[in-house]
């Protein structure tokens, strides 16, 4: 694939890399220029949704007394995105667990923070058990207003939109980039990809394993999206000597540990590939075998194997 710009930067407490090929027509412009106004564009969207952020926006939404919240389109967006997540996966990926995963020890941005040894957190880690939904379900208690441009949701219900956000980030990105003959969106592990060269000649996506951090397989994707969810990359050791990581059963408020390690699903576009991924890692390997049948992809078991499930078997590159 020839790119004529191809950028990496840091936002969102991850690397964003931006890899851009040929334009479609004069007004697309030039692909230099297209990746600079992307990146402002992701870093202005970290800002403005990112929980660490006194002045963020959805800051103000969490700390707001008011039931009808005002919201921008970019607000509405992201939450939307945040419930659309959690039926999709009946519940396991909620976005109502902002509580739970300060209580656990994640109060501040992890960008730039050595993780902890996920070998010495599988050795210390309690029973394995899948994650489970919280009956309450009280993401369903959310609505938007888009005709009042509102947000509705019982004071004090603190909303955390980090679990789908740079899925949604990585697709609006190549929304905007669709006048270029190919493009990759990587935000954090969260892909997407397309165009008419990617589709003609698939980009080969790596993945990484958790345990060795060498490369697991090589999936190549002709478009849509890819990605990957691990627990080596946000995980830390509490006062009490136990490890924690991001990734909290809904019904327990507790981190996960399924016996999947890693999982990389593939999906119509990064949205979906994130929410995928997460439901294969919070459910374990029989529930990821069945998410993951249809569009493909694979997971990381703790004991290291790498196990390759649905129509990637056939598209696959290099498996480990």
């Amino acid at each position: 694939m020839n790119w004529r710009s191809d950028s990496t930067f840091r936002s969102m407490g991850s690397e964003v890399r931006l890899m851009i090929g040929s334009p479609l027509s004069a007004g697309a412009g030039d692909p230099g220029d297209a990746a600079v106004r992307e990146r402002e564009f992701v870093e202005d969207y970290a800002r403005r949704l990112s929980r660490f952020r006194e002045d963020s926006e959805l800051t103000a939404l969490n700390r707001s007394p008011e039931r009808e919240v005002p919201a921008s389109p970019l607000l509405r967006a992201s939450v939307r995105a945040a419930i659309w997540a959690a039926e999709r996966s009946a519940g396991l990926v909620d976005p109502t667990l902002l509580e739970a995963i300060e209580r656990v020890g994640y109060t501040a941005s992890l960008d730039g923070a050595t993780p902890a040894s996920l070998w010495d957190a599988l050795a210390g880690a309690p029973q394995r058990r899948p994650a489970s939904p919280n009956p309450a379900a009280r993401w369903r208690e959310i609505e938007i207003d888009d005709e009042r441009a509102l947000i509705r949701r019982p004071p004090g219900l603190m909303i955390d939109t980090g679990g789908t956000g740079k899925g949604l980030a990585a697709d609006a990105v190549a929304h905007r980039l669709r006048r270029f003959s190919s493009y990759v969106v990587d935000c954090g592990g969260d892909i997407a990809i397309g165009g008419l060269a990617a589709g003609l000649e698939p980009v080969p996506v790596q993945v990484e394993h958790p345990l060795t951090r060498e490369i697991a397989g090589t999936i190549p994707v002709a478009g849509g999206g890819i990605a990957t969810s691990g627990l080596n990359i946000r995980i830390w050791q509490r006062e009490d000597g136990s490890f924690a990581h991001h990734l909290l059963s809904p019904a327990t408020g507790e981190p996960v540990w399924s016996g999947v390690i890693g999982a990389t699903a593939l999906g119509a576009n990064a949205l979906e590939a994130e929410t995928l991924s997460k439901i294969a890692l919070l459910g374990g390997p029989q529930a990821a075998r069945r998410v993951l049948a249809e569009r493909g992809g694979l997971i990381v078991r703790e004991d290291g194997d790498v196990e390759w499930i649905g129509t990637s078997e056939r598209l696959m590159g290099v498996a480990a």
